[in-house]
Order: C-alpha cells, then sequence, then structure tokens
C-alpha cells in the first residue's frame, strides 16, 4: 500500500488564524500591554476553570498574548498555556508556543521525535479556537460582576 505525503491545508490554517484574530480582540477588548483579562469559565452550572489573557506586547503591526487556563486539574497535569502572536495588518492570530515548545512547522513527518502529528500547526490553531469560542459562549469576566458575560 502506498502512502501519500501529507499536504498542508494552507486555507484551512488561514481561516482558522483569521478567526482566531477576532475571537481574540472581543476577549481583549481595549487592554494595554501589560494587562491581564480572566474569564471564569462555566458550563451546565459546573465550575471549570479560568481562562486568562495577558496582552505581553501591543505594537501598531502586531501584539503578543499569553494564554492560560486553570482549573480543577491543576494538581494533576499541567496546565495548557500557549502565546499567541496577532499580527494586524493581516488580520490574523497565529500560536506560536505551546508548552514551552515553540516554531511549528507546517507539516510533519510522521512518525517523528517528539510525536507531532503531520498537521500539528493546524491542531494547535484549532484548539485555540475551541479554547476561545468556549470562553465567548461560557465565560463570564472576574474583572466584572460574575453574572456579566464575555463581551460577545
Amino acid at each position: 500500500m502506498q502512502r501519500n505525503a501529507y499536504v498542508t491545508d494552507l486555507r484551512s490554517l488561514q481561516s482558522e488564524c483569521s478567526i482566531n484574530y477576532l475571537r481574540l480582540l472581543r476577549l481583549l477588548g481595549d487592554m494595554e500591554a501589560g494587562e491581564s483579562r480572566e474569564v471564569e469559565l462555566i458550563s451546565d452550572g459546573r465550575w471549570l476553570g479560568v481562562l486568562r489573557l495577558e496582552l505581553l506586547e501591543r505594537a501598531p503591526y502586531t501584539s503578543m498574548v499569553r494564554v492560560t487556563q486553570s482549573g480543577v486539574l491543576d494538581s494533576l497535569i499541567e496546565a495548557p498555556r500557549m502565546r499567541v502572536h496577532l499580527y494586524h495588518d493581516v488580520r490574523m492570530a497565529e500560536v506560536t508556543d505551546f508548552q514551552r515548545q515553540r516554531h511549528f512547522d507546517g507539516r510533519y513527518r510522521y512518525p517523528n521525535a517528539r510525536m507531532h502529528q503531520p498537521d500539528e500547526k493546524l491542531q494547535l490553531n484549532r484548539f485555540l479556537g475551541e479554547w476561545l469560542e468556549h470562553g465567548l459562549a461560557h465565560g463570564h469576566s472576574l474583572d466584572h460582576p460574575l453574572d456579566s458575560p464575555v463581551i460577545r
């Protein structure tokens, strides 16, 4: 049986990065560099944790955000953590660091030493999108009264 090499789905990656840019803008609001926002995540009445967005840098063409989550499993596993670059000129947000690993290639041979999936970069950006979408749909800002939903 012949195996075909994975071909990067550039259209899906760009689409995910564009949507994540809009999601992050909604969650960040008018934050300045050095500020952070915490969003309490609740689903079906259950507390799932806190999504924390920290604006590390803001410049005319790029911004850098650290996204982390703390929650009920903190004592068992390392909390998800990523750094995201926002490119304002093209209106895209890209995961550039996940769990202290940097610079992900568009595709990987499989298997590989780090056991990255062939489409690891796309999967990380999709994970960010699901994370942010959950925060927008079910989150409550801890900067405001508990019953106020996140900016929609």
